[in-house]
């Protein structure tokens, strides 16, 4: 089975999305699809499966010409597609997502519940997940969402499966059984196209490797054939310097502190940390952990109890908007339900959080909105216009126009949670500088970051999460993967030397 697409076009108004892409997946392959974001890589793969129509081109299935009429349609012929925006039905319960629109019928066409159960809990088992299957989807963290859309998609009878992203939200160990599975369903003839910007894993799982800039396909080469750099150089159209920019932090005046943090919902016990100005202090631990939900209940996102001290002054941390009174902002890690409202414009998002210093004599100024949306967009590299629907932009320019937001408040502490997920290695490089003149200019950074050469690059101390508490803050000098991955795991500090 040969899958092509040749000289693909495709357009959005007056905007050129592809132009002239060539894409090919073989039998039995791992096809890794690299670019930056906004070059057109899952623009491509809803091409592939009927989301969207070419303007010109062709596509092929073994010489014979190959058109799905949507994802349904594709997914029928063998083709799944998970894409980077989750597509659960959160008021659904996990087993109903699962088997959505393709539920096991019994006599007289009843929904055959027992046999529904018994082929979910053998996938879970195989991905060696433990998910309630009568809990509702939308209860769930971002990373159980993950592992359950591609739950989905291994239960079906695919011959190519489409993965957009697929570990930006999973641990380590989750990883590594999602590889086995990638390897052992490629032993069985199934191919797979995997786009991602994590290079360790494109050189771990990709045969081959396809990279596109701009709409267009620059290289496509075997994995062994080629290098990092190569491939970061191709995507970007030069060389990269040291991903992680050079910091200069000397610890300066405490700015916050929290102590007695708890949550009864989020099993968060005794929780407490400090924050300096101009710091970057990291958080690491494994998924479920509690990483998030400590940040969530510390800005009055969900419910706890804490007493927290920001620049010497006690302060009632009640809900969001009293928090970002107080001079808190968070980047929630799910950009696509909390972070955009998107359905408007990028200056719309940028200026809604800090209406008030857009405003004169209570009445908003289009001038200040303007220069601050153009401003931003410019200094972060947004690919699109002020006037822009956020629906339509990439998932990295999404993420971009979310720091954008909350970078208008001007607060004194900015918990960013999971900061790059799903951006390109030339954008992170973007946000670590602008982060890097954040905290110059006085601001404070928490950062809570699954990506642990992430942890280490930028954080001037980590603290590491284990089952809902903070089991050790390690100084920058102290930081190794191995010292993290021990305390994350319950271990003793002393083993991790």
């Amino acid at each position: 089975m040969m899958i092509e697409m040749k000289q693909i076009y495709k357009s959005f108004g007056q905007n050129d999305v592809l132009r002239g892409v060539d894409f090919e997946i073989a039998d039995a392959e791992v096809h890794a699809l690299m670019g930056e974001n906004g070059a057109g890589k899952s623009t491509l793969m809803k091409i592939l499966t009927g989301v969207y129509d070419a303007n010109s081109g062709h596509v092929t299935e073994d010489g014979k010409p190959l058109q799905f009429d949507n994802t349904k349609d594709a997914e029928t012929n063998g083709v799944s597609f998970i894409q980077q925006e989750l597509n659960i039905w959160p008021n659904l319960t996990v087993l109903e997502n699962l088997f959505l629109g393709k539920e096991p019928t019994k006599f007289l066409g009843i929904i055959d519940n027992k046999t529904m159960e018994k082929q979910a809990l053998e996938i879970f088992k195989t991905l060696n997940v433990q998910i309630d299957l009568n809990q509702i989807a939308g209860t769930l963290s971002v990373g159980m969402q993950q592992m359950l859309e591609i739950s989905k998609a291994l239960m079906q009878d695919s011959k190519v499966i489409i993965m957009d992203e697929p570990t930006a939200a999973l641990t380590t160990s989750e990883i590594e059984v999602l590889f086995e599975q990638i390897n052992k369903l490629k032993s069985a003839g199934v191919s797979f196209v995997y786009i991602s910007h994590r290079m360790e894993e494109i050189f771990n799982i990709a045969d081959r490797i396809t990279v596109m800039r701009d709409g267009q396909s620059i290289l496509t080469t075997k994995t062994q054939d080629t290098t990092n750099t190569a491939i970061v150089k191709a995507m970007i159209g030069r060389d990269l310097d040291n991903q992680y920019p050079e910091r200069n932090y000397q610890q300066d005046e405490l700015v916050l502190s929290v102590s007695k943090l708890n949550s009864s919902v989020h099993h968060l016990k005794d929780v407490h940390f400090e924050l300096h100005k101009g710091e970057i202090l990291g958080f690491s631990g494994l998924m479920g952990a509690g990483r998030s939900e400590i940040m969530r209940v510390l800005f009055g996102l969900d419910k706890g109890d804490t007493q927290v001290t920001l620049n010497g002054k006690s302060i009632h941390v009640r809900n969001p908007h009293a928090s970002i009174k107080q001079g808190l902002a968070f980047i929630t890690e799910n950009r696509k339900e909390e972070g955009l409202v998107l359905q408007d414009s990028i200056i719309e998002n940028i200026s809604l959080p800090a209406l008030k210093s857009f405003s004169k004599h209570g009445f908003l100024t289009d001038k200040s909105m303007n220069d601050y949306a153009e401003q931003m967009i410019q200094r972060l590299n947004i690919k699109g216009k002020k006037e822009d629907i956020c629906m339509d932009l990439s998932g990295g320019n999404q993420q971009k126009v979310v720091l954008a937001k909350w970078i208008a408040t001007a607060p004194h502490v900015l918990i960013l949670d999971e900061p790059t997920r799903g951006i390109d290695v030339g954008a992170k490089r973007e946000i670590y500088q602008l982060m890097n003149e954040l905290t110059e200019r006085g601001m404070s950074i928490i950062m809570v970051s699954s990506e642990l050469p992430e942890v280490i690059g930028m954080s001037d101390r980590v603290a590491v999460v284990h089952e809902g508490n903070i089991v050790g803050v390690l100084n920058n000098k102290d930081l190794t993967e191995e010292r993290i991955m021990t305390l994350a795991t319950g271990g003793n500090i002393d083993e991790a030397i």
